[in-house]
């Protein structure tokens, strides 16, 4: 990564605003300084494990019937506390465990070191069966309660499910739901707050020849009561440099279709435009980014735009967001 620096002179809704922001190194891990809003984790209570230890007999027979709360209290691996599908494995004193976990801990049970062999609690699968849980995301408003063996399906593709950090510089593995993710953005990766529906920005490399994957920028937009991340970056695109823009949207894809977004490039009485619909950021950066779903300049057309002796990138993407039911073309925007 070169100490090189990005300059990015903006300007929304009439209002320019000059700065620069620093070249950022991929590999680098910020680490938040205020604890998440909400705890995201399973609902299902965290114990010791050896509470969770029980025999078949402790299962089956007269007094099988227990509170969905203590059964789901069973169905948890002691190993990585997430709940058991199966094949459910047991040990020859009873004590069950997920199957893979069985692979990480070698065929030895967990809590009496004893060999696992290939002995399934079907007696547990079996109770599995009959029970009805809410999703484990009910705490951030999933009101869905599904049938054991189809939770964890729904749990995948939940829309109330956290968000991933859209950042893209540093795989940041910090989740959340979107007002703690616009705090995380603006605090730990000091990313750009602007609000408006407009853009006008100016992207400054000293040395455009060196892309190598290095050179990006993320900007966070507020309008019509919504985020919006503009990223801007080099990459290799095969064996060309290339420089591409794209918009993603702070939400869910269904609610992403509600708007649509143009980029602009150009100078010397040429441009290149693009317009399309806002990826969610369900979608990963790099997803987005090798779908090709943006604005893709080669660099030689870059430098052609930059004007001078093509030494310096010098490049002004300017662009709108609207609601889909608005004319793009409209020259009023009032923004939430």
């Amino acid at each position: 990564m070169d100490s090189d620096s990005i300059e990015c002179v903006s300007s929304i809704d009439e209002i320019v605003e000059d700065h620069e922001i620093p070249h950022h190194n991929i590999n680098h891990h910020p680490h938040p300084r205020h604890a998440p809003h909400h705890q995201f984790s399973s609902s299902k209570p965290h114990h010791n494990g050896t509470n969770n230890v029980n025999s078949i007999s402790n299962i089956v027979g007269p007094t099988a019937i227990a509170p969905a709360a203590s059964v789901h209290e069973l169905l948890e691996c002691p190993v990585c506390t997430n709940s058991m599908y199966p094949p459910i494995h047991q040990c020859h004193n009873g004590h069950t465990l997920c199957s893979t976990c069985k692979i990480r801990v070698h065929n030895r049970c967990p809590t009496c070191r004893q060999e696992l062999g290939d002995i399934r609690c079907l007696a547990l699968e079996k109770v599995a069966e009959s029970l009805e849980l809410p999703c484990k995301y009910y705490k951030l408003g999933c009101p869905e309660i599904f049938p054991y063996y189809s939770k964890l399906k729904h749990e995948g593709i939940c829309i109330y499910r956290p968000y991933n950090c859209p950042y893209a510089g540093s795989e940041c593995s910090v989740v959340g739901d979107i007002p703690f993710l616009v705090a995380h953005l603006r605090d730990d990766h000091k990313v750009d707050m602007h609000t408006g529906c407009t853009f006008n920005h100016r992207y400054v490399k000293s040395n455009p020849r060196e892309v190598e994957n290095a050179t990006w920028m993320l900007t966070v937009f507020h309008c019509f009561g919504q985020y919006f991340c503009l990223h801007f970056e080099a990459f290799q695109l095969g064996m060309a440099p290339v420089y591409m823009a794209f918009i993603r949207f702070m939400g869910d894809e269904t609610e992403a279709r509600n708007y649509s977004y143009s980029l602009e490039v150009g100078a010397n009485g040429r441009k290149l435009i693009w317009e399309g619909t806002p990826r969610s950021i369900r979608d990963s950066h790099r997803k987005v980014r090798d779908s090709h779903d943006g604005l893709i300049i080669q660099r030689n057309m870059a430098l052609f735009f930059s004007g001078g002796d093509r030494k310096e990138l010098k490049l002004r993407v300017t662009g709108r967001i609207w609601k889909e039911q608005q004319n793009p073309d409209a020259n009023m925007c009032i923004p939430n």
